[in-house]
């Protein structure tokens, strides 16, 4: 295959923690951030971070976020 037709890489790391508070996004406790794993596309890592968010459902604090690293790695010119 030529570099044209393999398909780019969107890679995606899914984590979560217990919040300090509901009103924000800082972590109660970095060193105990689960780190789901990092998935290539998307939809496999919105699956991971469904099981995860359904399996803490009953702790109010706890979340878990998707984040684009391909955005990262390749971030698109600014126009």
């Amino acid at each position: 295959m030529t570099e044209e037709t393999v398909p780019r890489q969107r890679l995606h790391l899914v984590f979560g923690g217990e919040l300090e508070s509901l009103d924000g996004i800082s972590f109660a406790d970095l060193d105990n951030l689960d780190i789901v794993g990092i998935f290539p596309d998307y939809a496999s890592a919105l699956a991971a971070w469904r099981g995860k968010a359904q399996a803490t459902v009953d702790n109010a604090a706890m979340r878990y976020f998707i984040v684009h690293m391909h955005r990262l790695l390749d971030p698109e010119p600014s126009a």
